[in-house]
């Protein structure tokens, strides 16, 4: 918060001597060109008298009557005081000239302050009018950096959000994950299986991808398959031979990345709402490819029909709000059930 403060006053503090010095020279020049042997000193100074009271002006304008009337919505307030400011910026900029800068170059009687004070027509075109103009030019451009620098910590506010809530919804599948596959292990121990162990080494090579990999923003597609097989392996475990048939295609770029635990959810679900909600032999495909553009996962499995049977549960919502957080609308999700075989393709971008 600091650091940003401190670049924003930087960054104003160089627009403003850019500025103010882009709008002096431009008067002189204008000037210049209405002279035919070169601006005159006295003219100089009070083009410089009145750029001192531009730069104070508008800087008040902005930073005082928008920031603590216009922005609030207080219109009348910020008209009258608006009007107030103008009258009082304009005599201290004559009186300045009057009775400050014209004992240097001008010998004739100096104007009472009674009638500094009541000739507003001489005020306002000579005083009030550079104030205002400057003012807008000024501001016109505040409000364009202001709007930027909004909409930009929009963005950053949106994208913020939406990495906490996707570190919420990591949180939310790693505990779900375990919670099954501990269940697994737990069921292959009470029946004192010799398989147990090697589960446990399963589980600890899966732990490890979890741990390292699954606070990222995206992983090879590769290392993602590879903990899918050891998470089949410990999963087959469980059943008996001839009761699960896997099979796995993949032909992916080696560039391909995905986010971390997007397939392995997929293929967790499959196999609690396929082969854990059956007795009956379970058939499980998974295929991947991708080109330069898109990678395409797609996973099917059959399952056994009834209305306790709900094959989506919370991995493929918390799937699909990670996609929606993460890719917005260049992603495709396509879930379908026809003839006891679930299905579920995901085609994302290969690259993050």
């Amino acid at each position: 918060m600091k650091l940003r403060f401190e670049n924003n006053l930087k960054r104003n503090i160089l627009f403003q001597l850019f500025f103010w010095t882009a709008l002096f020279l431009f008067g002189t020049a204008r000037n210049y060109g209405a002279h035919d042997d070169g601006v005159p000193a006295d003219v100089m100074i009070y083009n410089f008298c009145h750029w001192l009271f531009q730069i104070a002006g508008a800087n008040f304008i902005y930073y005082v009557l928008i920031r603590k009337f216009f922005d609030r919505r207080k219109y009348v307030l910020f008209s009258f005081y608006l009007i107030l400011s103008l009258y009082f910026i304009s005599l201290a900029n004559r009186i300045f000239i009057i009775y400050c800068a014209e004992p240097f170059f001008v010998n004739e009687p100096q104007d009472s302050l009674f009638s500094i004070f009541t000739d507003i027509g001489y005020l306002l075109t000579c005083y009030t009018f550079p104030i205002i103009s400057g003012a807008f030019i000024f501001i016109s451009v505040m409000f364009v950096i202001r709007y930027k620098d909004e909409k930009e910590n929009t963005i950053q506010l949106q994208k913020e959000k939406a990495e906490l809530e996707l570190r919420s919804l990591k949180s939310q599948l790693n505990p779900h994950f375990l919670f099954n596959t501990l269940n697994n292990i737990y069921s292959l121990s009470i029946s004192h299986s010799d398989k147990t162990s090697e589960s446990i080494s399963r589980l600890s090579d899966i732990l490890d991808y979890l741990l390292y990999k699954g606070s990222q923003n995206e992983v090879p597609v590769s290392e993602e398959l590879a903990v899918i097989d050891h998470y089949i392996a410990l999963e087959s475990l469980r059943y008996s031979e001839g009761r699960l048939t896997v099979s796995r295609t993949a032909d992916f770029s080696s560039a391909a990345t995905i986010p971390p635990l997007l397939y392995l959810t997929l293929v967790e679900n499959a196999f609690k709402h396929g082969a854990g909600k059956t007795s009956d032999h379970t058939d499980l495909k998974i295929d991947i490819s991708s080109d330069e553009q898109y990678s395409i996962f797609r996973i099917e499995n059959t399952f056994v029909s009834n209305e306790e049977n709900n094959s989506e549960g919370i991995g493929l919502k918390n799937i699909e709000r990670q996609l929606k957080l993460r890719y917005h609308d260049d992603f495709m999700l396509r879930v379908s059930k026809e003839n006891n075989i679930f299905k579920v393709e995901i085609k994302t971008p290969a690259v993050l």
